[in-house]
């Protein structure tokens, strides 16, 4: 349902697939893998690799360990709106059986905090894997005919955070008045992990995977190139400045460890950690910072910052004496806090 969907069905390398998971890597890898990994040994040694500009300790910024565990019992609800925007493949409520099962939502639990807590929250769905600007417009649209002029705060994760951008910058719609956007985990300087599946498809496989694509699922295909760090460094960003006018936030997460073999980030956690450092199994923090970076939140994985979070392993961690160290309830709820104090 979200971009870890695409991931698994699309092809890879046997031997980069063993790489990923025992984290290792031979001088006999295929040409694609030096590439990335460089002659190391280990899919772990960042340093090798020039575009990895940071030491870690410079760009964690403040690591977020326990702060949001548990809720609290006050927070302050903002003047304005505020408005979630999901990622890619996302939705804001999906029925996948009428009325015979319940709605899962992409917002897993966190719309209903908010509202709870007196805060006017938007929900907007946009296209799943439509390209940045076909998601801009429709999250425009959806904004416009839902907030009925007021202000708004933005929320988004993950590549939600690219659409509210290329929105602010480049569409200015004159309906939509942001004060604010925070980005969770959005990949603002793109994803080593798209390019590692653009370079081992090839362009030759592409247009034929993207038809594929598009008659199994119905959904378009203009998102996944814009999420290499070529495209976003070299076109987006340059392209999408800020707007003065507009506070941005940002957050950032990372896993302490390889994650489990039937986890959906155990091949990309690999390759996006062998060039770009810690990440949360999607995006790492160097991408995700955008604005004032917050800081990192710590063994927290792409889909706990939206509480799809594995209840068996916060289960077995409870049991084993190890209770989990974040809410994304509290963790939203702070967000909100955080923007009201701010006068926003």
């Amino acid at each position: 349902m979200k971009a870890v969907i695409a991931v698994v069905a699309l092809p890879v390398r046997t031997s980069l697939r063993r790489c990923a998971a025992k984290t290792m890597l031979t001088p006999k890898t295929t040409p694609t893998a030096r590439r990335f990994f460089g002659a190391s040994s280990s899919c772990y040694r960042q340093s090798l690799d020039p575009r990895n500009r940071f030491a870690p300790k410079e760009y964690l910024g403040k690591e977020i360990v326990d702060d949001y565990a548990i809720l609290r019992d006050q927070y302050e609800t903002p003047e304005n709106p505020i408005v979630l925007a999901h990622g890619l493949l996302g939705f804001a409520e999906l029925k996948l059986a009428g009325s015979f099962l319940p709605s899962i939502h992409y917002w897993h639990g966190i719309k209903d905090a908010l509202s709870s807590r007196k805060c006017e929250v938007i929900t907007t769905t946009v296209p799943p894997s439509s390209s940045v600007e076909q998601r801009a417009a429709e999250l425009a649209r959806g904004i416009e005919a839902r907030a009925q002029g007021k202000s708004v705060n933005i929320i988004a994760h993950s590549m939600g955070g690219l659409d509210a951008r290329y929105m602010i910058s480049q569409l200015k719609p004159t309906g939509v008045r942001v004060k604010s956007l925070v980005t969770v985990a959005t990949p603002h300087h793109g994803s080593t992990f798209a390019d590692y599946l653009m370079d081992e498809i090839g362009p030759e496989r592409l247009p034929s995977l993207y038809n594929i694509w598009e008659r199994i699922t119905g959904f378009e295909t203009g998102a996944f190139n814009q999420l290499t760090k070529r495209y976003m460094t070299e076109d987006f960003n340059p392209k999408t400045p800020d707007d003065p006018a507009v506070r941005y936030f940002s957050y950032g997460a990372m896993v302490h460890e390889k994650p489990p073999f039937l986890s959906p980030f155990r091949l990309s956690h690999g390759i996006i950690h062998g060039i770009e450092g810690p990440n949360d199994g999607l995006v790492s923090v160097q991408s995700s910072q955008w604005g004032t970076y917050k800081g990192t939140l710590s063994g927290v994985n792409h889909l706990d910052l939206i509480n799809w979070s594995n209840r068996f392993r916060f289960t077995w961690q409870k049991w084993t004496g190890r209770p989990p160290t974040f809410n994304a309830i509290a963790f939203y709820l702070d967000i909100a806090d955080m923007l009201a104090k701010e006068g926003l």
